[in-house]
């Protein structure tokens, strides 16, 4: 299978074999390229022509490595989310995936992603030590989504709160942002929890679970980790009070100082500090003393979609 997951800031790529009476999948390749598709969407409502090259660069790059696996274009599907649902040109989109990768994308709603994300974070934790019911949240460059359930979901709601759209709303222009920018992000940020929690119990989990790549680059900067390494970061545990010092850290940091981190990817330096902070508001919401980070989230829930 091959599955596509194309959001605000990232496009990333899987190629899995799956196993589906096993309930087993095995890694193929898994690539990503950051192409901030929703640069300035917020502000234009368009997407981007430099950002709409970017992404069809990319997704050139995906084509020619599913033709290398021998995917057929019926065992792949490309999910395009946040930033293609709210652009007014979104056709033009549409019709540059189809020719280069010769299947449609599907502009996902917000509750459909949230439950790809929940099923591509939950089929790795049968069978651990981390207990459910589980809200899990997929924090992404433009929205993010929260999903309540065990073995089914109970309750899903997306909302706008993302690391691209806070740093474009609140931090442009700003090296290091002011108290004052960082407060208006928090007002933001504050409303969109409280739009999760008309849908979504946020403080009945027995366990919170995070995705995506703030998650994962803020656990790599609290291990320490002298490089991105998926497998010391997919299910760690990441405590409230590093989630704050690490928040702090990157939020009082220059430019430099946080391209100077060698576990963070160059395209996430200039929306790492707002992504942190929804990061570290969404614990504090929950209560959570600390979460399960997974790097296992909607690109596995599409490939699995493939097969259910």
């Amino acid at each position: 299978m091959a599955a596509v997951d194309c959001g605000t800031n990232s496009i990333r790529l899987l190629i899995a074999d799956i196993d589906p009476q096993a309930g087993r999948a095995v890694d193929l390749d898994r690539r990503m390229l950051i192409v901030r598709l929703g640069q300035d969407v917020d502000r234009t409502g368009r997407l981007a022509p430099e950002a709409l090259e970017r992404t069809f660069a990319a997704c050139r790059e995906y084509a020619a490595v599913i033709a290398e696996y021998g995917v057929a274009p019926e065992r792949t599907r490309f999910v395009a989310t946040s930033a293609s649902r709210d652009a007014e040109n979104s056709a033009e989109f549409a019709k540059g995936v189809r020719e280069i990768l010769g299947v449609d994308p599907e502009v996902v709603s917000g509750d459909e992603e949230a439950q790809l994300s929940f099923a591509g974070a939950t089929k790795g934790l049968a069978g651990t030590s981390v207990a459910a019911p589980y809200l899990v949240f997929d924090l992404g460059g433009g929205s993010t989504e929260f999903v309540l359930g065990g073995e089914t979901v109970r309750a899903a709601r997306s909302v706008d709160i993302g690391s691209v759209r806070l740093t474009e709303r609140h931090f442009a222009g700003s090296d290091v942002p002011t108290s004052v920018q960082i407060a208006a992000a928090e007002a933001d940020i504050a409303q969109g929890l409280n739009l999760a929690a008309e849908a979504v119990p946020l403080t009945e989990a027995a366990t919170l679970v995070g995705l995506a790549g703030t998650v994962t680059s803020v656990a790599a900067i609290a291990l320490g980790l002298p490089e991105y390494q998926s497998a010391r970061i997919h299910h760690s545990r990441l405590s409230l009070t590093r989630v704050r010092e690490v928040t702090e850290q990157l939020l009082g940091a220059t430019h430099a100082e946080r391209a100077a981190i060698p576990s963070l990817h160059p395209g996430r330096v200039d929306v790492i500090g707002a992504g942190a902070l929804v990061l570290r508001s969404i614990m504090e919401r929950t209560g959570a003393a600390e979460l399960v980070v997974s790097e296992h989230d909607i690109l596995d829930g599409i490939a699995w979609s493939l097969v259910s």
